[in-house]
Formats: structure tokens, sequence, C-alpha cells
């Protein structure tokens, strides 16, 4: 049905036949272009509004993260959000597929939120969204899904109410028109989709944070780059998505270490038909040298856990391994020929 209402709204919203050079006739045929375009562009809303509330209720299995700003590419910031969600995502069963880091740059970001929104089930962007001319996230996100930026009027109030005020502007007041407070605004003006409840567009999952959570296209969900505000939003968004889980019961993904004396290279055509063998039940076999370190790891990672257990006894015979509960708590410093 979506399918069949974007290969109409691109006919609508084709060039109409020159009519000639008679004044009436380009009259006819200029309004009939503006009738059809807005046809055109009330059914792409449409079909954007239902792509949007179809990927904000349907099941996560696969996540992508997306680091936004110069900073991080420049050296300045060192990026922690990132590893913050693949533990966020290992713990909770969801899959996280892809990480990229970005420029401030709003061709960039609408290439990649296009792409993660279609390709994954839950995407999370971290930076940009601050008060400043290189915080484009929001600008960007909006033009990628054809929004406007709009005041969100709650996330407003909660600014007023939550925020501190800034030593270096002590007479900074919410009833006055300032540079700082349209500055300040442009963080709680948000990608809108007036076609859908604003509800589910702008989230608050902590009660102690004005920051909300933008949520565009069902599924990108806007976040801080300061990795204080980026865990705790992170976190309190998780009774939400709860039930949208693969695993509702948030049992997550298993992982079990082996530590083993052997080389890579010595236990590599073991680990190669181990992993073949176990592929076809979801789990996933890896190999990770320990440089200056008496032994290497090797994890068994996938969902049912009592079948990982079921090959300990296997894997660590043979490699020689040792089952441990910590990477590297049996380790004792050696000799760098030990990781290969």
């Amino acid at each position: 049905m979506i399918s069949r209402l974007s290969q109409l709204a691109r006919h609508l919203s084709n060039p109409l036949p020159n009519l000639g050079h008679n004044s009436a006739a380009a009259a006819v045929s200029a309004a009939r272009q503006r009738s059809t375009s807005g046809v055109a562009s009330r059914i792409m809303a449409s079909v954007t509004g239902s792509t949007a509330a179809a990927n904000q209720t349907r099941t996560i299995s696969t996540a992508a993260c997306l680091i936004i700003g110069d900073e991080v590419l420049g050296g300045k910031t060192v990026d922690t959000n990132s590893a913050y969600m693949a533990k966020w995502c290992f713990s909770l069963g969801i899959n996280l597929k892809r990480v990229e880091v970005i420029e401030d740059d709003e061709d960039e970001i609408v290439e990649a939120v296009k792409r993660m929104s279609q390709r994954y089930d839950f995407v999370v962007t971290s930076g940009g969204i601050g008060p400043t001319h290189d915080d484009i996230t929001y600008q960007s996100i909006a033009k990628a899904f054809g929004l406007p930026l709009k005041l969100h009027q709650d996330a407003y109030e909660r600014m007023k109410k939550l925020s501190k005020h800034s030593k270096t502007d002590p007479n900074f007041s919410w009833d006055v028109e300032s540079p700082t407070k349209t500055a300040r605004l442009r963080m709680v003006e948000l990608p809108t989709d007036e076609s859908r409840d604003l509800g589910p567009q702008a989230l608050f999952p902590s009660e102690n944070l004005w920051v909300p959570v933008a949520v565009v296209n069902g599924n990108i969900h806007i976040l801080p780059g300061v990795p204080r505000l980026f865990e705790a939003l992170l976190d309190g968004l998780k009774p939400s998505l709860i039930e949208r889980l693969v695993d509702p019961e948030g049992k997550g993904i298993s992982r079990v270490l082996i530590s083993t004396p052997l080389g890579e290279s010595a236990v590599a055509s073991y680990l190669t038909d181990l992993a073949s063998r176990v592929a076809p039940k979801g789990v996933k076999v890896g190999s990770y040298p320990r440089w200056g370190s008496q032994n290497n790891t090797i994890t068994l990672v996938g969902r049912d856990l009592a079948y990982l257990e079921s090959l300990v006894d296997e894997v660590v015979e043979n490699t020689k391994g040792k089952r441990v509960a910590v990477e590297g708590e049996d380790d004792e410093p050696a000799g760098l020929d030990k990781a290969s």
C-alpha cells in the first residue's frame, strides 16, 4: 500500500505538459500544478507518517549508533558514548550492527540518518544539539525527512524550570528577548511531523533533566553528546523499549570467556571449524590476542546460554584453555610472542 501511494505521489509531482503560450492556458496549468503538488505533498506526508508509526512499534532486533562531532574526529574529545551504547545493547539482547563517526556536516548527517533509519530498528545519534552555530543535528535530521523545526512547548517549560543560569550571564531572563535566549531555544526546536501525534516524537526519560530525546521517523533517537546526559537518557529509554525487544524478559545476550595459552595461529583451524558448526545456532566465536600477556582469549557469544555452556568443555580441551569469569584474571606478564 505504501509503495502504491509513493508511486502515485511521484506521478502527481511530474510536470504537466506545456499548454502553449496562451496566458489563460498558462494560468490553468499553474493552478493544476499547484493542486497536484499539494496532493503529492499530502500523500508523501501520509506515507512518511505511516513509516514512522510502523518504525516506532516494530520489534527491536538491530541497532546503530551515529556519533556526530568535529571534536571527535579532530581528537579533541574521546568518544565513550558508542562504547556505552554497545554494552547497553548487549545487555538487552539488541544486535548493535553499526557505529559511525561523522563531522558536523549537514549532507553527511542527512545521508547517514536516512540510511540507518531504513536499515536498523533502533538508531541513536550523539552530539550536535547544543546552542552554538555548529550544532546542526536537529536541522539536518529535519531536512533529511522533510520536517519543520518547531518549538516544543513542554521541553521549553522544562528547560525554564530545570536549567541553571550561567554565571557569565547573571541578568538573563526568559521574559526578555536576547541572543542568549535565542541560542537556548535552538535546543528545544525539534524536528516535528505535524501529521502525527506529538507525544511519541519527544520523550523525557529522566524527570531530573529537561533535555528531550527527539524521535524522528519513528526510530531515530537524538541524544546529546555529553556522556553524563547521554548515559542517563539512554538508560531512561529502557522501560519504554522492553516490550519491543526480541526477548522482552531482558535476558540479553550471553558471553562465555575461555583463556588459552596457545597462540591464535595454533587454534585458528579448530576455531574456524567450531564457528561454522555453531553459527546455525546463532553463536559467534571470537579470538582476541592479549599482547604482553601470557594468555589469549576465546569468546562464545549467543542468546542460548545453555547451549553456550554445552560447548565449554570441548573448547577448553581443544585449546588447552580454562574457563574464566573476567578476561585476564589468570594472566601473568609474558613476552610479546604469545599473541600469535
